[in-house]
């Protein structure tokens, strides 16, 4: 099959999440054509991803979450009026990504959570299959626990991974631990790049701490005046600052960079992210516990952290009060091995869903074709 990705820029989970999935499609005879990802203005899609994809990238400036300055996490207000003063523009950049589409002539079309992939389904009522993935799609299930007096923010998460989704063939939720499948969604393990699985982790003598934005470092900073003998490593996309960053003995802040990322990730103590999806399956694959600190105004980030908990990542936090992650380490328990179990059926299963939604589009094709014989004859 020749198969186009859409891929969401915002964070690296999805960026991730594609590459990996890219790995498991070409071991099996499958060509990935090209990869649409969607960015922002003043964030950079990280190096790594260019690399790794192994397949033409193409840039579309798409809706993105705005953050308040100085740490305040989501701005909702803003992030929904730049949404929808921004329609026009990315109106036309549908008809840019409609017109990539029919030069590529893909098989299908994979979507890791752009907003794009619904729409496009919707105004151009594509005749090739799409699937979504994401983790945010076990949400929809209904065994997935939510915070407390959440009922609205459960509609709008909802609401938008319905609308990245409209039109599309299949649903494949990701998730940290195995649940029964429904009929809408189809529940699968963890995306994982193949250099995580490749790496011997080492029990080291410091926190690695991983934040979406820069404007959470001050937290971090903050929590070191107070705390100066624990060693501190941390990766952040601030462009305005050097490839590494040190603050002083024990803090050091790195410019997101997979391969030393991984390494440290491998060598850390345990990590502290501010709980996107793909970050806290890596450290539960290599037996880290983890830290994970919702962006503030960030519903999904509290869901993912919920479900990390219980899935045993280790502890949530509300701010970058490390304290809460020293106060834990001694009661945490390594589910590394039940993780690891879960995450080895994964190549198996998205092959089969993704062959199968293949077969029976060829199946249809053929039918058609006979159908037309026979009314001719």
């Amino acid at each position: 099959m020749r198969i186009l990705f859409m891929v969401q820029g915002e964070g690296r989970g999805h960026l991730t999440q594609a590459i990996s999935l890219g790995q498991i499609l070409r071991s099996a005879g499958h060509e990935i054509a090209a990869a649409m990802v969607g960015s922002s203005p003043g964030r950079n899609i990280p190096k790594f991803f260019d690399e790794q994809i192994m397949a033409p990238v193409f840039n579309v400036e798409a809706p993105n979450i705005i953050y308040n300055a100085q740490g305040g996490g989501m701005n909702v207000r803003k992030t929904i009026y730049t949404h929808v003063t921004s329609i026009p523009k990315y109106l036309k950049n549908l008809r840019k990504i409609h017109e990539s589409v029919q030069k590529i002539q893909p098989d299908l079309i994979i979507s890791f959570y752009e907003t794009y992939g619904g729409l496009y389904n919707v105004l151009y009522r594509s005749k090739i299959p799409m699937v979504c993935i994401a983790h945010q799609y076990l949400l929809l299930h209904p065994r997935f626990v939510f915070p407390e007096n959440s009922r609205f923010n459960q509609f709008l998460i909802n609401l938008n991974s319905n609308s990245t989704s409209w039109l599309a063939a299949k649903k494949l939720a990701l998730s940290f631990r195995e649940i029964p499948s429904t009929n809408n969604i189809q529940v699968v393990p963890p995306l994982l790049r193949q250099e995580v699985t490749q790496l011997t982790p080492e029990n080291g003598d410091f926190f690695l701490v991983y934040m979406t934005h820069h404007s959470l470092s001050q937290q971090i900073i903050s929590w070191h005046q107070q705390h100066p003998e624990v060693r501190l490593n941390c990766f952040w996309d601030n462009p305005d600052v050097s490839d590494e960053f040190i603050v002083d003995e024990t803090l050091t802040f790195h410019r997101i960079n997979s391969e030393k990322y991984l390494h440290m990730l491998a060598n850390c103590r345990a990590l502290v992210t501010t709980a996107g999806f793909e970050s806290v399956c890596e450290a539960m694959y290599l037996g880290k516990p983890v830290m994970m600190v919702p962006v503030p105004n960030h519903f999904e980030q509290e869901c993912n952290a919920i479900d990390g908990v219980i899935s045993g990542a280790g502890v949530m936090s509300k701010t970058f009060d490390l304290s809460v992650l020293l106060e834990y380490l001694p009661k945490h328990i390594d589910h590394s091995q039940k993780f690891r179990s879960w995450y080895q059926q994964g190549q198996k299963l998205f092959l089969h869903q993704i062959e199968a939604l293949s077969a029976a589009r060829k199946g249809y094709a053929d039918f058609d074709k006979k159908a037309v014989i026979l009314l001719k004859n």
